[in-house]
């Protein structure tokens, strides 16, 4: 993203981060209000069933966002103890994109009815704020279900599964999860195209969104 700013586009750039900062921040507030409307009230005891960016983000994986365009938030804990159901952790973890894709469901129609003559009139700033907003969410959506490492699709994946397999599964993901992301990550930066069939995934997606 540091290349928007030396080439001049600081309103892309600041749209770009704000939209990321509210996606990443909303994603966390989801699986806190999920867990704690099942039973475990871990996160709002450690200040996390709030709206407020500043509870959710990481600094590092902030500057990552700046930096290399991609990054993280600060974990939202819980413990599937606390949890009511064998299916509760599954649903802590997609309530995360799950908020995500209201969010890309809210902008990409939001754009929709912009685009009627008798629709919303939106500054150009706001309708590309409301295009970056919808592309970002869906991605994010789509990334967090991988079943990988720390991702939210470990959990659901485990779920899905039958109870042997996913206890298998949970314990090659305990192994080698982390270590497949972060090597995926790299390649990413390196500049191997390994996440952009989900780029072109969620930009096939987005109109199936709409619904105005």
């Amino acid at each position: 993203m540091l290349n928007l700013l030396f080439n001049g586009q600081v309103l892309l750039f600041a749209i770009l981060l704000l939209a990321i900062v509210v996606s990443l921040s909303l994603h966390e507030f989801g699986h806190a209000g999920m867990a704690t409307a099942l039973g475990d009230d871990t996160a709002r005891r450690s200040g996390r069933l709030t709206l407020n960016p500043l509870a959710h983000i990481d600094p590092m994986g902030l500057l990552l966002v700046v930096l290399v365009g991609f990054g993280y938030a600060r974990p939202v804990p819980f413990s599937p103890a606390r949890l009511h159901a064998r299916w509760a952790p599954a649903a802590v973890a997609a309530a995360g994109p799950g908020m995500n894709l209201l969010l890309a469901f809210l902008a990409v129609n939001a754009l929709a009815l912009a685009a009627r003559p008798e629709g919303l009139a939106l500054t150009p700033e706001a309708l590309l704020a409301l295009r970056i907003l919808a592309q970002i969410n869906l991605l994010l959506m789509l990334f967090n279900l991988l079943p990988l490492g720390p991702l939210d699709g470990h959990y659901v994946l485990s779920w899905l599964l039958p109870p042997a397999l996913g206890r298998r599964y949970d314990a090659f993901n305990a192994r080698h999860g982390a270590q497949t992301f972060l090597v995926l990550i790299l390649l990413s930066v390196l500049g191997v195209p390994v996440f952009r069939f989900l780029a072109r995934l969620a930009d096939r997606v987005l109109p199936y969104l709409v619904v105005v």
